[in-house]
């Protein structure tokens, strides 16, 4: 259903009714798949500027729109002020670099022009879930290195102070949400992830797109399966994994629990169990089907952006030979960002006792998140078999 028409018919008093920003991404997708399936089910709006390429849009109340744009925010999301329980904001504008002025005024401006759309009105609006991240507690301009003498390994809690340096877009939206609803009723929570895994072609920093991609383009070109980055990101535990299952899992029982009471409770929203690189590679490599030697898995000179940027054409012959869903290398593939993610300068871990004690236990280990989102990239034809 397209936003021009969208359905108001059928409200009930306690029905609940989504409203997802994001909903093509790695976790709004999922979310909507655990509504369809609860009990009650739940009546779902999910935002997003394009559909999917893949689309899950008949399943739900798809409404195209552009959140930079508030004349237009407000005549598709205005006529949902009534009748939306719940919110879920799983978005973000990635155009500008991290850490900048212009991110934190682009991020700000999506969730005002979407706040302002909906709360004048909102007589049934319960709860809103926004999600942010696990680099809520590090400034990208201050950060030790964890290489050399005095670095120190911290697992970040919930409690920890806010960086006094740098800029940082979650703390924007936290800070304009609780400005907003600050003197209502609705109850508002946020959910801090590590690096996401699932599947979606609408997500800038798409870690199982990247991994994927990758893979496929060494079995086809008969190139070894390496880890190119640092020793310390190789060896060391040093980020935690986040299935958008479990994240969509913890979005909803924040939401709809009831556990939740306090206005701007933040729990992060990681797997729970610790994980390194060189420890899972293996498996990885066997699951895509490459040559793994586990005497050279590791190469400190491999950089994704250097050696991947120019074979899209290599890609394009794969989805034609696998007769795959028509893709570009760019909606799967982020070579930068592997880059980036593999050179991590500082060590990026929390601890997960607060959602624990409210009553949320559901844990995963990252290995068999990654397994699990490559059968799934192979179902929905996004990757060979």
């Amino acid at each position: 259903m397209g936003s021009e028409n969208v359905s108001l018919m059928g409200n009930e008093v306690d029905e609940k009714v989504a409203l997802i920003f994001g909903v093509t991404g790695l976790v709004g997708r999922e979310i909507v798949k655990r509504l369809l399936t609860s009990k009650p089910r739940w009546r779902i709006y999910g935002v997003a500027r394009n559909p999917e390429i893949n689309p899950m849009t008949k399943m739900y109340n798809f409404i195209s729109c552009d959140l930079l744009n508030a004349s237009e925010t407000k005549q598709r999301l205005s006529p949902l002020q009534e009748i939306v329980s719940h919110v879920f904001w799983v978005t973000w504008s990635g155009e500008y670099p991290l850490d900048t002025d212009e991110c934190c005024v682009q991020n700000k401006t999506m969730l005002m022009n979407a706040l302002d759309a909906i709360l004048p009105n909102a007589k049934r609006l319960k709860h809103f879930s926004l999600q942010t991240g696990m680099k809520h507690y590090v400034s990208l301009v201050e950060e030790t290195l964890f290489r050399g003498e005095g670095s120190s390994l911290c697992y970040y809690t919930e409690e920890c102070p806010r960086k006094s340096s740098g800029m940082n877009f979650y703390y924007v939206l936290e800070d304009l949400l609780k400005e907003k609803i600050t003197g209502s009723s609705v109850v508002w929570s946020v959910q801090r992830p590590g690096l996401l895994m699932g599947s979606s072609t609408r997500t800038l920093y798409n870690f199982m797109g990247s991994l994927c991609v990758y893979g496929a383009m060494c079995k086809y070109l008969n190139l070894p399966f390496v880890f190119g980055g640092t020793r310390e990101c190789w060896e060391e535990s040093y980020i935690d994994g986040s299935d958008s299952n479990l994240v969509a899992e913890q979005h909803i029982f924040a939401a709809s629990s009831g556990k939740v009471r306090e206005k701007g409770e933040a729990f992060n929203a990681i797997n729970g169990v610790g994980f390194t690189w060189k420890e899972i590679w293996p498996q990885i490599g066997k699951k895509l089907g490459v040559q793994v030697n586990e005497t050279a898995m590791f190469d400190e000179g491999f950089w994704f952006g250097r050696e991947m940027s120019e074979r899209k054409h290599v890609w394009d012959e794969i989805v034609v030979k696998e007769k795959l869903v028509q893709t570009k290398i760019e909606d799967l593939a982020n070579w930068f960002f592997l880059d980036a993610l593999f050179r991590c300068p500082f060590k990026l871990l929390g601890k997960r006792e607060k959602v624990d004690k409210f009553g949320f236990k559901r844990k995963y280990r990252t290995l068999d998140s990654i397994l699990y989102w490559i059968d799934v990239m192979r179902d929905e034809k996004l990757i060979p078999l």
